[in-house]
């Protein structure tokens, strides 16, 4: 039974690992230091977490402007075009 995947070379994992951090904002970052992959991936999967806690205030925030204006208004106009771009 041959399969046709190739498995990947520590000197691969490392190479991702190394791009992954460099991806984290810097404050994260300096909290992690020369860390260990799986130290590293639980910052990287936190990190998202947050950007998607921050994602999901922003749409509420959005979401309540855009309830309290006139659907008519110039600002309104420009969120909504904003949200087609």
């Amino acid at each position: 039974m041959s399969s046709s995947r190739r498995r990947i070379t520590d000197e691969e994992i490392n190479e991702l690992i190394s791009k992954l951090q460099t991806l984290l904002p810097e404050s994260r970052r300096r909290n992690i230091g020369r860390a260990s992959a799986s130290k590293l991936l639980k910052e990287t999967c936190s990190y998202i977490k947050s950007l998607h806690q921050e994602v999901d205030d922003l749409s509420d925030r959005l979401s309540d402007l855009i309830a309290t204006m006139d659907s008519n208004s110039p600002q309104a106009e420009i969120i909504r075009s904003l949200l087609r771009s």
